[in-house]
């Protein structure tokens, strides 16, 4: 399924930014630290497993629900 690492990546951005767009940036930069550019993510990026456990890994670290 196509666009499940986007969506997952949109949730821990929204969720954790709650509206403040310098937590959303913060987030993002975090994100792109641990190896997961979110820009590079779109609804027609194909899903890579390995990445797309890397993001619900990080998403049950921040304590966001996917």
């Amino acid at each position: 399924m196509a666009g499940e690492i986007k969506r997952i990546v949109d949730a821990i951005i929204k969720q954790r930014a709650k509206g403040n767009p310098t937590v959303a940036i913060c987030t993002k930069t975090k994100l792109m630290l641990k190896g997961v550019n979110p820009d590079n993510f779109n609804e027609r990026t194909p899903d890579d497993p390995s990445i797309l456990a890397k993001v619900k890994a990080m998403a049950v670290e921040m304590g966001v629900s996917i």
